[in-house]
């Protein structure tokens, strides 16, 4: 299988007019990417749905892992939450490479408030196809 980009994204696709259209750069193997969650990414009040921060998390893995060349799917994702995320508040969300074997990347995202509080982290095995 041959995973392509045909820029629909919900997460970072630049051609999906409901998606969050999120600018990632990759430097020395990691992903980073800032942004700032709008009222219509909320669950409560106010606060970022956890199914929203999970996707985050998740995309910085994947998206690390296609701009390396390495074609790959999430096998498994384990998400902590630590503090919620507020809506209209700046996020940076921060994604690595931990190792590789033949068919499985390790790898690890986090996602962090300006002030480097901790909003949520978590790690990955994605499956090479």
């Amino acid at each position: 299988m041959k995973l392509e980009d045909n820029h629909k994204c919900f997460v970072c696709g630049k051609k999906n007019s409901d998606g969050l259209k999120i600018n990632f750069k990759v430097s020395d193997n990691k992903i980073k990417a800032e942004f700032i969650p709008s009222s219509s990414l909320q669950g409560y009040a106010n606060i970022v749905h956890g199914g929203i921060v999970s996707t985050l998390l998740d995309e910085a893995m994947g998206k690390l892992a296609f701009e390396l060349g390495i074609n790959c799917l999430t096998a498994e994702i384990n998400v902590r939450f630590k503090n919620p995320a507020y809506v209209g508040k700046k996020y940076i969300l921060t994604g690595e490479i931990l190792r590789r074997t033949h068919r499985i990347v390790f790898a690890m995202s986090k996602i962090q408030s300006e002030s480097n509080l901790l909003i949520a982290e978590a790690t990955g095995k994605l499956i090479v196809v």
